[in-house]
């Protein structure tokens, strides 16, 4: 299998909230795994992840704008779209 990602990633485990909605909804998540460019978030809930969302860190890192790469039953897949803002759906 080829590697693809842009930089190395670090296993974590931290807790994190997905926000959407215009910042109306969120649900609780864990951060699995972090790189620079994304990351791996295992959902706490099975109700709907929108494609785009801001991530919030529980231990108060900077939030981030996320875009929906890949899902399964038990997780799904980011990428970092840029600077945070509360205009994620």
């Amino acid at each position: 299998m080829e590697e693809r990602r842009r930089s190395p990633r670090h296993r974590a485990l931290k807790g994190a909230r997905i926000v959407f909605n215009h910042g109306a909804s969120s649900l609780s998540c864990l951060v699995r795994n972090l790189a620079e460019g994304g990351a791996r978030l295992k959902e706490k809930s099975r109700l709907g992840v929108p494609n785009r969302f801001l991530l919030y860190f529980d231990d108060g890192d900077p939030s981030r704008t996320c875009e929906v790469r890949w899902r399964t039953q038990r997780a799904i897949g980011v990428a970092f779209a840029g600077p945070s803002d509360l205009r994620a759906d």
